[in-house]
């Protein structure tokens, strides 16, 4: 299983917003964080934004910001959210010429193992990417974080 950079990008912008928490992060900020493409995250961040996981706020003051709690956000729905292909195998696809589809037993095994893998993403949330190590992402990150 290969996850694309598309969902790879999509979890970078998310930990980076939970990690920011209340304070407004700017996609040139991310960008510079992680060392990638602007372009490649305003794509990301437009597709977050439409399916209601960041809050976009244009103008001077304007940023990111997670419109959803990270206890609310599950990795596995995140993945099915952002991939488009979660076919392992060419007879997953629409397009299936393999002639030995009819026989064979790849496709449920196969099934079955994607199912286990969702599932498992399913338990996990944003916020269970955090937990004890949010202050080791944020110098990470280069996040400055205020004291407590």
């Amino acid at each position: 299983m290969h996850l694309t950079r598309y969902t790879d990008y999509a979890l970078r912008v998310l930990i980076y917003l939970a990690v920011k928490g209340e304070e407004r992060a700017t996609i040139h900020e991310i960008a510079e964080s992680f060392g990638v493409s602007r372009n490649h995250l305003m794509k990301v961040v437009q597709d977050l934004s439409h399916r209601g996981y960041i809050t976009t706020i244009r103008g001077k003051n304007g940023g990111l910001l997670l419109n959803r709690a990270p206890e609310e956000i599950t990795l596995g729905g995140l993945v099915r959210d952002t991939e488009n292909e979660l076919g392992l195998v060419e007879c997953f696809r629409d397009h299936n010429d393999c002639i030995i589809t009819p026989a064979c037993r790849l496709k449920p095994i196969f099934n079955e193992a994607l199912d286990a893998f969702m599932a498992v993403l399913d338990q996990y949330t944003l916020a269970d990417m955090l937990g004890m190590r949010q202050p080791q992402l944020a110098r990470l990150m280069q996040i400055a974080t205020s004291p407590a």
